[in-house]
């Protein structure tokens, strides 16, 4: 390139050039267009070495290609290959150095600028004898930049092969070189960058894919029962995808669990149970029916499956089979609550159904005798408290789950497990009577005329009369069944809803909501009428005797007042018959274990 102003000269290095900027954009890859860009510098512009410093993401340059046209004794320019210099110091470097166009020139009388950190290899040559001759020591550099102005990288050659510095056309020809390389270093790095992204979208992709398996795996093999649940658009709540333990815990086909929703499945008490957890994202035990019309107790656990877009997608849920266990629950609630021996309440299930029913603040009656207004009072009575069991009390093949017949739990029509505030309670107010009684069955007569409330919350206290005589003649065996005998009469006698519960030894007590004065006397005699006729057994007629007192619960009575009252009234009717009443120290004569 010495004779530069002949034209031929010159349209050999466009040649020239032309060929090594398509070099550059042949390149597939980042270190092949560097090494491309090296090359292209000795063998296209004439210089005997070239090197690339590329800036790292850090900012530092490092030299990442190098070439020579003949390989040095001494290593040559490749020793520099994978040495850092510090963008600091390439700044202030291409900063004194002398600006030819876009290149920079560094003669050699000004080497002290050039940084002890920056990789530097000077080789042997002739010292200059004219101004113009290269020195060793000169520098000329190109720095490439990308589009948006950004440094990309430096091209530095060394040692023209005509010894002089370049002139006029080879620096054009090298700026032209350096925009191309920029350019094509730009390319190498978004198609390496595009190749990087394209290489984690397909690892997240196979991970996205062996995430699904996975989770189908989990979804359709799970032992328990599993369903994902629409949460938007017309299909809100449908039941989109269901596994085969599902179908079979509700015995239905997947195809017809996918036409229904977990509303169209529940008990209707517990409703309002499954809005609440499905809103909540929470557990709910409560039953779904079964393809044979029974219900299933099943506890769900929802799960909201939320997109990082788009918000919440879907619910999963898991449905567990928790019949057995219901069952225990029922079974070990009503043991406590019943008589092992007639099946019957006991006194701390009848003790707390009194509770329910009554409420600390009295009645208040108006001058006509009609109720003035009524108290909001919590139930406080959860629908799985397993009292649950036929009218007629603690009887063998009960349901468990038929819900309370007694009346003193949830309002019928509520739904199941709502807690305290739910539902209106009813005062219990006793009844007027329409006169002074003096007999067994009256209460001293309570102000507010004949016109007051005329029924109310029977306590009706039975004592057995001679049972202590069965027990001592025939045995504790003969007298368990004389009480299981009774309790069975009882029952029937009483009205659908009334309570039977055995007290004491030889007591039960009757509750009998919703009745007249002189209903209750008729009840009382229903009573009597189905304890006295005699009863066979073990091969043996056995007759027992029982007296009866009638007291009225009303709210802002004790439970211990109400069952004292009725207690009073069944020893009136004793010591009027004759019978055993107390003993010296006000102890009852009669026997009292159970």
């Amino acid at each position: 390139m010495e004779a530069e102003s002949e034209p031929y000269v010159r349209l050999a290095t466009l040649r020239t050039l032309h060929r090594v900027v398509a070099d550059l954009n042949a390149a597939r890859s980042l270190a092949g267009t560097l090494q491309a860009v090296v090359e292209g510098a000795v063998h296209g512009l004439g210089f005997d070495a070239a090197a690339v410093s590329l800036v790292r993401p850090d900012g530092d340059l490092v030299v990442a290609a190098v070439w020579e046209l003949e390989e040095s004794p001494m290593g040559g320019p490749s020793v520099l290959l994978g040495q850092v210099g510090s963008r600091e110091s390439w700044d202030r470097l291409l900063g004194v150095s002398d600006h030819w166009g876009t290149l920079r020139f560094l003669p050699y009388d000004r080497g002290w600028a050039v940084a002890s950190d920056i990789p530097r290899w000077i080789g042997d040559g002739l010292l200059p004898v004219y101004a113009n001759d290269w020195h060793p020591a000169d520098g000329l550099l190109a720095p490439m930049y990308s589009a948006g102005g950004d440094l990309l990288g430096v091209l530095s050659v060394d040692r023209p092969r005509s010894g002089k510095r370049p002139g006029a056309w080879t620096r054009e020809a090298l700026e032209m070189f350096s925009l191309q390389a920029s350019i094509a270093i730009g390319n190498a790095r978004l198609r390496a960058e595009m190749q990087r992204a394209l290489a984690r979208l397909e690892k997240e992709q196979q991970a996205l894919r062996a995430s699904e398996e996975s989770f189908r795996q989990a979804f359709e093999y799970a032992p328990s029962g599993m369903a994902i649940t629409e949460l938007h658009g017309a299909g809100r709540g449908q039941l989109t995808r269901v596994n085969d333990a599902l179908c079979r815990l509700l015995g239905r086909p997947r195809a017809v669990l996918r036409q229904q929703s977990f509303a169209d499945l529940v008990h209707p008490e517990d409703r309002a149970l499954l809005e609440r957890t499905s809103a909540e994202s929470g557990r709910a035990e409560l039953r779904l029916s079964r393809r044979d019309g029974g219900y299933q107790w099943v506890c769900l656990r929802n799960s909201i499956v939320a997109d990082a877009a788009e918000g919440p997608s879907f619910l999963l849920t898991h449905v567990e089979d928790i019949e057995d266990r219901k069952r225990h629950e029922f079974q070990l609630a009503h043991r406590a609550s019943h008589d092992a021996l007639t099946g019957l309440p006991n006194g701390a299930e009848l003790k707390a159904r009194l509770a329910r029913r009554l409420c600390a603040q009295p009645q208040p009656v108006g001058a006509a005798g009609q109720v003035e207004a009524a108290y909001p009072q919590p139930y406080g009575y959860p629908a799985d408290s397993y009292s649950a069991h036929t009218a007629h009390e603690g009887l063998e093949g009960a349901d468990p789950y038929a819900g309370p017949a007694h009346g003193y739990g949830l309002p019928e029509g509520l739904p199941s497990g709502l807690g305290p505030g739910y539902g209106e309670h009813v005062h219990a107010v006793v009844p007027a009577e329409y006169g002074p009684g003096g007999d067994a069955w009256s209460v001293p007569f309570r102000s507010g005329g004949a016109a007051a409330v005329d029924k109310g919350l029977a306590v009706l206290f039975c004592d057995l009369d001679g049972f202590k005589s069965i027990n001592d003649r025939f045995g504790h065996n003969a007298g368990d069944a004389v009480l299981v005998e009774v309790a069975r009469r009882l029952s029937q006698a009483v009205r659908d809803g009334d309570t039977v519960a055995r007290f004491g030894g030889d007591e039960f007590v009757v509750l009998a909501d919703g009745i007249g004065r002189e209903e209750a006397k008729d009840l009382a005699h229903r009573l009597r009428g189905a304890i006295i006729p005699p009863m066979r057994i073990d091969g043996r007629a056995m007759r027992v005797g029982v007296s009866l007192g009638v007291g009225w619960a009303g709210c802002g009575m004790s439970i211990e007042e109400v069952l004292h009252t009725a207690d009073e009234r069944m020893y009136d009717e004793k010591r009027a018959r004759g019978g055993a009443v107390r003993g010296a120290r006000g102890e009852r004569s009669h026997r009292r274990a159970g």
